[in-house]
């Protein structure tokens, strides 16, 4: 019998056919479903890490855990608060969908709504004007600065991509967001296999639609990403995203969220020009159901 914790990771990996042309030549793509978490994304991996590392060195419990979040981190620590009895205090931009909304104050999570127009930045500095006013009230989890962030994907994901492929992995792609997932999964498959190509998806301009991302070059960037280990850029429109997006609930069965489409626009250019035999695997970060408000799914 396993608790919350447990559950975390452990995701499919599902290989993409009908969406992927390069199929033919010898060249697959597979993506990680991470809304097979018992929170429903990606997030689950650090939030779990973080709340585990503060545990160990006498943080929590103690005070609430506060954080900036476009949603799904903060469905995560939510979830996993509940589970600790852990108070949890939540900033976001107060245009995140009726959805995840509705999921966090399920959780009992409280919200703390801010102005859309400043998008997640003005989420994470409201976050931490709050730690600063209340320090002896709130702990400042701070997913973006957080290395054990980075270090859960480190630990689960890349593992994971390693054992599922059989070490047949020669390219990963992921978007960027804390970066985390990059930098962590990336880290442990170059100790794999050195030639391992990393490419990194983020939005093609600072006003997108694809949540969960981050335009790096407008954008705070995260303390945790390092750009010399990012590998290949590759911007990717919000249109792009959305009609893969809706594609691959349509083509290939997967109700995912937007940024699963972007996702997958990287994987299918590094695809393009990947040698026979390849094996490109990106991340799925969370599930469709989240998102059915937004019209995104049509």
């Amino acid at each position: 019998m396993q608790g919350v914790f447990d559950l975390v990771g452990n995701t499919p990996l599902v290989e993409i056919i009908r969406l992927n042309p390069h199929r033919a030549r010898g060249v697959r793509i597979a993506a990680k479903l991470e809304s097979r978490n018992p929170g429903g994304s990606v997030k689950d991996r650090p939030a779990r890490g973080i709340l585990l590392d503060a545990e160990a060195r006498g943080i929590l419990p103690g005070r609430a855990l506060l954080d900036a979040t476009s949603g799904n981190t903060g469905i995560a620590y939510a979830m996993l608060c509940a589970a600790r009895g852990y108070e949890c205090h939540l900033v976001l931009p107060a245009n995140a969908s009726k959805e995840r909304l509705a999921i966090l104050r399920a959780y009992g999570a409280t919200l703390h709504l801010t102005d859309p127009l400043e998008g997640q930045d003005g989420a994470i500095d409201r976050a931490h004007e709050m730690a600063k006013e209340a320090p002896a009230r709130f702990w400042h989890a701070d997913q973006y600065a957080n290395p054990a962030n980075s270090l859960a994907h480190f630990a689960t994901t890349g593992p994971e991509v390693w054992r599922q492929t059989e070490g047949a992995v020669t390219h990963f792609v992921a978007g960027l967001g804390t970066t985390g997932t990059l930098m962590g999964t990336a880290r442990f498959l170059r100790e794999k296999r050195p030639s391992i190509a990393i490419a990194a998806v983020e939005p093609s301009g600072p006003f997108h639609g694809i949540e969960g991302l981050k335009h790096l070059a407008t954008s705070h960037v995260p303390p945790i990403f390092v750009e010399k280990e990012a590998g290949l850029r590759l911007a990717v429109a919000t249109e792009e995203a959305q009609r893969l997006t809706r594609a691959l609930a349509r083509e290939e069965g997967l109700l995912v969220g937007g940024s699963s489409g972007a996702a997958l626009a990287g994987a299918l250019r590094v695809a393009a020009e990947a040698p026979p035999g390849s094996l490109v695997v990106t991340v799925f970060p969370d599930g469709g159901e989240r998102y059915l408000s937004t019209g995104l799914l049509g």
